[in-house]
């Protein structure tokens, strides 16, 4: 007598969630001899064949349990289940195992061939949890019906193993269908789906989204972390500790498997736990077994929460639910053994070239000795690759006397401070350093003299950086290549900043060279930005354009991309895309930057937001901005900035504050200003430029012309062709602004001549509303040659852009020419519309969709949403083609 159960398809109480993946995948298996579905416990492969087969007729099943795994109980179960399946096909053979109690299964399977091949009709048999049968007579058995059996026969077989059926013939002549852990694992869009079924309140989106990642879309987490919400409402999760009862999983884990593995591989697993990914040589040495290969080979067979890593061969890692389980069950079963495991853990890394993950298993220890040893070894390593949290934290670790005792160790101290810009800790490094002669050899204190030219260069003291740099590179050994590399560098810089480009540019491209030769990636990444520095000042900017491009691979390549340098060099990006009046582009250039420095102090962004209020007041978009000058002078009140940063802070608040005619901001900034002399590197420049910019607009003209003389004199002296340029076009303005016009005439041909050498027309922009009569007159343009008449059309074009923007924008004065005109509608007037939604009226005018106003305006696309209700209520208009009617009335019932 048959137990129904064994034979029945099973149930389910609960409405099932859609596998479409899942489904769409068996439904194109209807043709295959097998399908194999293989994936550890808890993955819904059983649920998944039910799904599938629900609809269909001619099914068989069998539900295979621990007990099966004898040959004839085995045998007669097959053939009951192979019977139902074939509409009673085989009722004969059937009957023949029910009274005879010893007959071989291989003779069973056999005859059950012969029977089941009368039989035509399509139909589905179904081998469920096949993985705990262990008898090499039932898988000869088994591989010998699976190549024999009719084609009208679809096998299907779920195991957490990968059954020895031998059948890899099969598969390569495309008869085997495997559905594997990867596709049967839920998807996010299935897993919301599941939480919304089964909770009487939904989750969240960010809820479901950290639950998904937590389990790793396994349906029976899932499944046990809903059961156990009494209240029907998911508990509040965390990514790093997420707030659910574990006590449920551990329990099915333990009945599912581990208590399924013997007790030596229950170890393997427990020590193997305590790494996050491992091979074989690892796992051996965290074991000591020499047989620990075999082992993970096995593990991977039996479907024990173990996955190989993609794009890693032969390393794995365990299911994040299971590691935590593991982890668990280690700490309690083995209280002593610890540490010992986390210092193996440690030794295993070190020897495989890993010291990121050996000082994380050290720090696990307390053990400084190990940390130091780790340090001293791999310090710099894990610098040169950009590994400064863990640095930090190893070093976090040890007291002060370990690190000041050990000169390797202090100095990867300050340089980490000194790459996080933390330059009062750099200072206080030194001085405690100096004092307790950390130094001893003649090497030691020139890689502290690097050091301390890196800190004088960023300090604006070219020539002590210039001395401790050549003293640094006298002393420093063949071993100290960082040190060689810093020094290097700071002397390039020296000269770039004393004017020498062309000593400047060669000793750049040293260090570049120097830096990939010995892997110091940030090396050579500020040795790109130095040269494109270079080449911008020497007016190459193409040639510029190209070195940030080999930048941009090198990040690519070593996966720079939240270096701090990143985002200096999508600035130096902008800034150039800028000068070729490719605001667009430059814009989106600044917000990636801005994206680099998310959870950066607020102070590094003083650049970008500088930049940003710049290409606004170019555009006319008084709004942005001021919002945009409010975060720099923000930054300017709270922090102290090297002159390349605070210059460029300042022309944006002086080109602010000229639009705005504030003059007594203007007056203020200039009493306080200093020009430096002599400028001659393009940071000093620009601060030139800013005082004869100030200077100009309060009327100072004669202080404005001797200031720019003397700016000029030494760009050309120094060959520094961009300066020389934009110095052209305040000449420019100052002879406009003294009744000059015929020299102005004259010398804004030659701004331009500079221009087409250089191509940087976006400097144009700034006073574009005094030079655009000239620029527009017919015979100007005549006497000019067809690039640089082509490039002026570019501009005005641009200009007409901007001004057609600021119009469209609905500005305070053109708002307040509509309300009070006498011929405006009441509803207009007795409905006021907010300025913003006056602007969000002007930009729709304008032809932009609602995700460009928002990104226009820098808002949430839902506010933009609101701001258009409202004014769509307060104007009684119903959608888009009315209110760019009523806009367009409104402008031209006031003339604009």
């Amino acid at each position: 007598m048959w137990i129904p159960s064994k034979l029945s398809r099973p149930s389910y109480m609960i409405e099932l969630i859609q596998r479409n993946q899942v489904l769409e995948c068996l439904q194109q298996a209807e043709k295959k001899k097998l399908v194999l579905m293989r994936a550890p416990a808890g993955y819904g492969k059983t649920t998944a064949a039910s799904q599938w087969l629900s609809s269909k007729q001619g099914v068989g099943w069998f539900n295979i349990d621990a007990n099966d795994n004898d040959p004839y109980r085995f045998a007669c179960y097959f053939v009951a289940a192979l019977n139902e399946a074939s509409n009673q096909a085989c009722k004969s053979i059937l009957k023949c195992v029910e009274q005879a109690q010893s007959l071989d299964v291989m003779v069973i399977v056999t005859e059950a061939l012969k029977q089941i091949s009368k039989y035509s009709k399509t139909c589905y048999l179904v081998m469920d949890d096949y993985h705990h049968i262990h008898d090499d007579k039932i898988h000869q058995a088994m591989s010998y019906f699976i190549k024999l059996m009719p084609e009208n026969i679809t096998l299907i077989i779920t195991s957490r193993s990968n059954p020895p059926l031998g059948i890899a013939g099969l598969r390569v002549h495309g008869l085997v269908s495997e559905i594997d852990q990867s596709l049967l694992a839920f998807n996010m869009d299935e897993t919301l789906a599941f939480l919304q079924q089964r909770l009487t309140t939904p989750p969240s989106l960010e809820q479901a989204q950290q639950l998904y990642e937590y389990v790793e879309g396994w349906p029976s987490a899932l499944e046990l972390i809903t059961w156990q919400s009494h209240d029907q409402t998911l508990p509040p999760l965390d990514p790093s500790q997420v707030q659910v009862n574990q006590t449920h999983l551990w329990e099915y884990l333990v009945e599912e498997v581990f208590a399924n593995v013997d007790s030596e591989t229950q170890e393997f697993l427990l020590y193997c736990s305590i790494l996050d990914k491992f091979n074989h040589t690892l796992a051996a040495m965290l074991t000591q077994r020499n047989d620990a290969q075999s082992v993970i080979e096995n593990l991977q067979q039996f479907g024990v929460f173990i996955e190989p890593i993609r794009g890693q061969h032969n390393w794995f890692r365990f299911h994040s639910l299971f590691q935590a389980f593991l982890s668990d069950e280690r700490k309690n079963r083995f209280i002593g053994l610890e540490p010992q495991l986390q210092q193996r853990a440690a030794q295993a890394w070190l020897a495989h070239a890993n010291p990121e993950q050996a000082l994380y298993h050290a720090e696990q220890t307390n053990d400084s000795n190990m940390t130091i040893e780790i340090l001293q070894r791999s310090g710099w390593e894990l610098f040169n690759r950009g590994s400064t949290e863990r640095l930090k934290n190893a070093l976090s670790s040890l007291n002060s006397t370990q690190i000041y005792q050990n000169a390797t160790l202090c100095l990867l101290h300050a340089w980490l401070a000194q790459s996080q810009q933390r330059n009062e800790d750099v200072g206080l490094i030194l001085l405690q350093a100096d004092s307790l002669k950390t130094a001893t050899t003649s090497s030691e204190k020139g890689e502290f003299n690097a050091l301390k030219a890196q800190i004088a260069i960023s300090n604006n003291q070219p020539q002590q950086a210039l001395e401790l740099a050549e003293l640094a590179l006298s002393q420093i050994d063949g071993q100290a290549f960082h040190s060689r590399i810093v020094a290097t560098s700071v002397i390039g810089e020296v000269n770039h900043v004393l004017g020498y480009l062309d000593r400047a540019l060669p000793l750049m491209q040293q260090t570049e060279k120097l830096a990939r030769q010995y892997q110091v990636h940030h090396q050579a990444l500020w040795a790109i930005l130095q040269q494109s520095e270079v080449l911008f000042a020497k007016g190459y900017l193409q040639a510029a354009f190209d070195v940030q491009e080999s930048g941009f691979q090198l990040i690519q390549d070593q996966q720079l991309e939240q270096n701090l340098l990143h985002e200096f060099l999508l600035r130096s990006r902008a800034q150039l895309l800028f000068s070729w009046n490719r605001l667009d582009d430059a814009e989106q250039c600044v917000k990636q930057a801005l994206s680099v420095l998310h959870s950066q102090p607020d102070k590094l962004s003083l650049h970008s937001y500088a930049l940003l209020a710049r290409i606004a007041l170019c555009r006319g978009d008084m709004d942005k901005a001021a919002r945009y000058i409010a975060e720099v002078e923000l930054r300017m009140s709270h922090e102290f900035y090297h002159l390349d940063g605070s210059a460029h802070a300042d022309l944006a608040m002086l080109l602010f504050w000229q639009a705005k005619q504030d003059h007594d901001a203007i007056k203020l900034w200039l009493d306080n200003a200093q020009l430096i002399n002599p400028a001659s590197n393009h940071f000093s420049q620009l601060q030139g430029r800013n005082i004869a910019r100030a200077q100009l607009a309060l009327g100072l003209y004669p202080q404005a012309s001797e200031t720019i003389k003397t700016l000029d004199n030494v760009a050309v002296q120094h060959h520094l062709l961009a300066d020389h340029s934009r110095n052209a076009i305040i000449d420019v303005l100052l002879s406009l602004a003294t009744g000059h016009k015929a020299e102005a005439r004259h010398e804004l041909q030659q701004a331009l001549s500079l221009a087409s050498q250089t191509a940087i027309m976006g400097d144009f922009l700034y006073n574009i509303e005094e030079l655009k009569p000239l620029l527009q007159h017919s015979g100007f343009q005549a006497e000019l040659d067809e690039l640089t008449c082509y490039r002026v059309n570019l501009l005005l074009k641009s200009v007409s852009a901007a001004q057609r923007s600021r119009s469209a924008h609905f500005d305070e004065s053109l708002v307040a020419q509509i309300v009070h005109h006498p011929e405006v509608p009441e509803l207009v007037r007795n409905s006021p519309l907010t300025q913003r939604e006056w602007q969000v009226l002007g930009l729709i005018y304008s032809g932009l969709s609602n995700e460009q106003i928002a990104q226009q305006l820098d808002v949430a696309g839902t506010t933009i949403k609101t701001h258009i209700r409202n004014l769509y209520q307060k104007l009684n208009i119903a959608n888009r083609k009315q209110a760019i009617e009523t806009a367009e009335r409104l402008i031209k019932l006031v003339g604009s």
